[in-house]
């Protein structure tokens, strides 16, 4: 499975898990809430969903036949009608999205991935949150001392506006260090956007603290910054 693949993948289960719904809704939300998809087709789409449905992770409403997913992509395609095939995640398919929420290992600190995993922290444990930002920190402050490295060797030799390119690409990084800087410490404090999980995802059905008013948390509905676009 590539890479690309992999992160389309854990996408799709992580939307479902919110949600069941239908092929256009997934595509709108993967173009609108995950950066990453923007340029994104049905052709890319229905694949993933048929590998998801042959491995059990995933189920249709009223259970339609495999050629019903040619059909609807293809009518998607044309700007016809589209069939309203439900997608929803399996029992099976949550402990695999579980089992991927865990992960914390180099791909996590990716460019592409990143920001698919920083999408769901909030259903992500808190010591799991830390040990991503932490890796994708490392591996930025590499990619920022090699980018400082080579541009103390090239700088005689270049112009003016290849040499903006590569400080505008280097406070590009500088930038998110600083961001992931600011997050961590936010983690370590306590003060960190998600709770941390204990099996409970729903910030209403968590114990109230003495003294808590009711309601959701103003910082739920925040967005988080796009990290593939500021990095050069």
């Amino acid at each position: 499975m590539s890479r690309r693949s992999g992160v389309l993948e854990f996408a799709v289960l992580g939307l479902l898990r919110e949600s069941p719904m239908h092929g256009y809704e997934l595509r709108k939300r993967l173009n609108t809430s995950l950066g990453v998809f923007r340029a994104f087709s049905y052709g890319t789409l229905y694949p993933c969903l048929k590998t998801l449905l042959q491995r059990g992770w995933l189920t249709e409403e009223g259970n339609r036949p495999a050629e019903d997913h040619e059909r609807e992509a293809l009518s998607a395609s044309l700007g016809g009608r589209r069939a309203k095939i439900v997608y929803r995640l399996t029992a099976e398919g949550k402990e695999h999205f579980e089992e991927l929420l865990s992960q914390t290992g180099p791909d996590a600190w990716e460019d592409e991935h990143f920001g698919v995993r920083f999408a769901f922290f909030g259903q992500t444990s808190r010591d799991v949150r830390m040990r991503v930002l932490e890796g994708r920190r490392s591996r930025l402050e590499e990619r920022l001392a090699k980018m400082r490295a080579s541009l103390a060797r090239t700088r005689e030799r270049l112009d003016d506006y290849t040499l903006e390119l590569q400080r505008h690409g280097m406070e590009s990084v500088e930038r998110e260090v600083r961001w992931l800087n600011e997050l961590i410490e936010s983690e370590r404090t306590g003060r960190g956007r998600g709770e941390d999980r204990e099996g409970i995802t729903d910030p209403e059905s968590r114990p109230r603290r003495s003294g808590e008013a009711g309601g959701r948390s103003r910082d739920e509905g925040d967005t988080p910054p796009d990290p593939s676009e500021d990095t050069a």
